[in-house]
């Protein structure tokens, strides 16, 4: 810890940047993840013999301890915080929350080892659901709470959800700005980014405890239902059960998940808008939503089918609703599983596969490239068509009835091209490493998209525990990089290598 902030001390001097408004907001966001330990440790000593009471305390105490420090001996100051160290603030947060999340893991011992500790930290703070554990239903209650807190948090943003805690709204809205996106925004052109902010948290909560509620008057207990409900409203797909939502064997569970997943995978503002402020037409209107769900129901229409001519189902009812739940689970990165999709036709696969993509909308907690993006660079793929074949006649971008600029469409080709490049390199490692093309490949994907499951060795009912260690280590990059939509990470890497 000592030799990170000396590290970062000297990163700052090299940028002319406020080292320690920095520190001091990391501190914030261990206090957070420190709370949250603290819930889980109390959930811990209210379950009879839950041997994960002390590793939580002690992870709570020790994160307490260094959260609290920079905020009794370093003042962030007056000045305004800046791009620079608002940027610097989210990708270091990102990772020494994902650092000390491990603490609890590791000091539990059983299955994690100090890789794995890490690994399992950073794929539920980043909500891809890639676990390595074998047996999830051996893991102690409070254990098991944290895990899939640690889903939740992460799935509103680190960064995001402790900025609603500063008073001064300079330091909010830049916060929160270099955390959620700008394609995120776009539809709300003028509006403040801390009021943003605010509406996403808003609907997160409210989503949350409508799933909980729901899920609990289907069958599900408590905490079953509170797990579930926060795994799938922040798209992580940690599950209690080993068999994940295929142990419960409830259909109206299942559609319970389904609905709060594609929910959870739309713009949030828009959902706000239109069920909070009363505009009910404004999610309906919007282009990203209508293609997202068109293609949803494309892919599910096309599974059911295929899952019809190739396997053996009793009737189309029952193909209808694996397909889909698992179209849903992936095309919002969510990964829960019914159904073991490594056994379904080629055909099925390759589209399941598809879906892990592109996924849901920006502003909400599903990763992936996003829908939103894919339009800007398709629109504006055709309109560089058009204006080459009728140069007196320039069109512009349109998408949701907003014009976009020239910068904004570069913005989206560029980022879908670092996507797929990240993509693309990350599968040779694994390939490289050891593992089959199908798993590499779709390793890689599931990793970069924050999705979790993919194929081969890495299927919808397998984990990661078997793959090499050197490639859990790319794992985490990877999903570090999807998380944080690659570019705060390239910021830092660009400043600190170009800086003069």
């Amino acid at each position: 810890m000592i030799w990170a902030a000396i590290s970062l001390f000297r990163f700052s001097i090299l940028l002319n940047m406020n080292a320690k408004i920095v520190v001091y907001y990391i501190g914030v966001s261990l206090l957070l993840v420190a709370a949250l330990m603290g819930v889980s440790a109390v959930i811990a000593w209210c379950t009879p013999g839950d041997p994960s009471r002390l590793p939580l305390l002690f992870s709570a105490f020790v994160t307490l301890v260094t959260g609290g420090f920079p905020l009794l001996f370093v003042r962030r100051g007056s000045g305004r915080l800046r791009f620079r160290e608002g940027n610097s603030v989210v990708v270091f947060s990102w990772l020494a929350v994902c650092v000390f999340g491990m603490l609890p893991y590791l000091l539990y011992g059983q299955e994690f080892n100090l890789l794995d500790a890490l690994f399992e930290s950073v794929s539920g703070f980043t909500t891809t659901g890639a676990s390595i554990l074998d047996d999830v239903e051996a893991l102690p209650r409070g254990l098991q709470f944290w895990r899939i807190s640690t889903a939740w948090v992460g799935g509103v943003g680190i960064v995001t959800l402790f900025s609603m805690l500063i008073t001064r709204v300079g330091d909010r809205s830049a916060l929160s700005g270099a955390e959620i996106s700008d394609v995120a925004r776009s539809p709300f052109t003028g509006e403040r980014i801390s009021l943003f902010a605010n509406r996403l948290l808003v609907v997160y909560v409210s989503l949350t405890v409508l799933t909980l509620l729901a899920l609990k008057a289907v069958g599900l207990g408590w905490f079953d239902a509170a797990a579930h409900a926060m795994s799938a409203c922040s798209t992580c797909g940690f599950s209690t059960r080993n068999a994940s939502i295929a142990s419960f064997e409830n259909p109206a569970a299942e559609i319970v998940l389904t609905v709060a997943m594609l929910c959870s995978a739309i713009n949030f503002g828009l959902i706000f808008m239109s069920f909070v402020r009363g505009s009910r037409q404004r999610v309906w209107r919007s282009e990203t939503v209508r293609v997202f769900l068109a293609l949803v129901a494309l892919f599910i229409v096309a599974i059911t089918v295929d899952l019809l001519i190739s396997l053996d189902y009793d009737s189309p009812w029952l193909a209808l609703r694996d397909a889909s739940f698992q179209v849903a689970s992936l095309s919002t990165t969510t990964g829960f599983a019914t159904r073991d999709t490594v056994l379904w036709p080629p055909l099925s696969m390759a589209l399941l596969w598809l879906c892990s993509w592109v996924c849901g909308c920006s502003g909400s907690t599903s990763g992936g490239i996003k829908i939103d993006r894919l339009l800007l660079g398709m629109k504006g793929i055709r309109a560089r068509i058009r204006n080459a074949v009728d140069p007196g006649l320039m069109r512009s971008v349109r998408v949701d009835g907003i014009v976009r600029t020239p910068e904004q469409v570069g913005d989206a080709c560029v980022y879908i091209f670092c996507y797929l490049l990240i993509a693309a390199l990350f599968t040779v490692i694994n390939v490289a490493g050891g593992l089959d093309f199908i798993t590499g490949l779709t390793a890689s994907v599931a990793c970069i998209g924050n999705v979790g499951p993919g194929f081969g060795d890495v299927g919808s009912m397998a984990n990661y525990a078997d793959i090499p260690e050197l490639l859990k280590v790319s794992g985490i990059v990877e999903m570090l990089l999807g998380r944080l939509e690659i570019f705060p990470v390239l910021y830092i890497i660009g400043a600190r290598f170009l800086a003069k």
